[in-house]
C-alpha cells in the first residue's frame, strides 16, 4: 500500500521527505501528490509530526513544484513537451490541458487542480504561451495553498482511510472532492461541538 510506504519514508526522513516527494511530483513521481499531503495530515493526527512544520513542508513542496514547472516551460518548453508526449498517458494530459486553456484561458490554472497530472502540465503550457511569472504566481500559489489545506485536513480527519479517499478523488474528480469537503466541514463542526460539550460538562461537575 502506498500509504504504508509513505509513512515509512516520512517517519525516517521527516519533513524533508514531504517537501521532496511533492517537489519531485512535477517530474512524474508515481506516488500521488494528494496522498503525500494527506499522509502528512494523518501523521499529525496521531502525534508523529508537528502540525505547523508538516503543513509548511507540504505547501512549500507544492509551491516549489509549481515554480519549477513554470521555469521549465519558460526556458525548455518545446523539448519538454515533446518528451512528455512520448507517453500515451502524458499525451492525453497535454491534450486535456490544452483544451482547458483554450476553453477557460488563464483560469485553467485554478481548474487544473481538479485533475491529476493535468495540474503539472498546465504550468508548462502557460509559460510557453508567454504568461509572466508575476501573473502566474498570483494565480497559482493561492490555489495551491487551498489545495494543500484541503488534502492536509482530509488526512487529519479521515486518517488511515485517506488512501481510498484519494483514489476516489483521482477517479471521480470534482464531485467527490466537493462531497468530501462537505463531510470534512461537518466532521470538524461535530468534533468541536462534542469537545465543547465535554469541556462544559467537566466544568459543571
Amino acid at each position: 500500500m502506498e500509504i504504508n510506504l509513505l509513512m515509512s519514508i516520512i517517519e525516517q526522513y521527516g519533513y524533508l521527505a514531504i517537501f521532496f516527494l511533492l517537489w519531485l511530483g512535477i517530474v512524474g513521481l508515481p506516488i500521488p501528490d494528494e496522498l503525500v499531503v494527506a499522509t502528512g495530515g494523518f501523521l499529525v493526527s496521531i502525534g508523529l509530526l508537528d502540525p505547523v512544520y508538516s503543513f509548511l513542508a507540504g505547501y512549500l513542496g507544492v509551491a516549489s513544484g509549481l515554480t519549477i514547472g513554470f521555469l521549465l516551460g519558460k526556458f525548455f518548453g518545446k523539448p519538454i513537451l515533446q518528451w512528455l508526449s512520448k507517453s500515451e498517458k502524458m499525451r492525453h494530459a497535454v491534450e486535456r490541458s490544452t483544451e482547458l486553456l483554450r476553453k477557460y484561458g488563464t483560469s485553467a490554472l485554478c481548474i487544473s487542480y481538479l485533475f491529476p497530472v493535468v495540474r503539472h502540465v498546465v504550468p508548462y503550457l502557460v509559460a510557453m504561451g508567454g504568461m509572466t511569472y508575476r501573473r502566474y504566481a498570483l494565480l497559482s500559489y493561492p490555489i495551491g495553498l487551498v489545495w494543500t489545506i484541503a488534502f492536509y485536513l482530509l488526512g487529519y480527519v479521515f486518517g488511515n482511510h485517506v488512501e481510498a479517499i484519494v483514489v476516489m478523488i483521482r477517479h471521480y474528480g470534482f464531485y467527490t472532492l466537493l462531497v468530501l469537503v462537505a463531510l470534512l466541514v461537518i466532521g470538524l463542526v461535530i468534533r468541536k461541538y462534542v469537545i465543547g460539550n465535554r469541556a462544559y460538562r467537566a466544568k459543571g461537575e
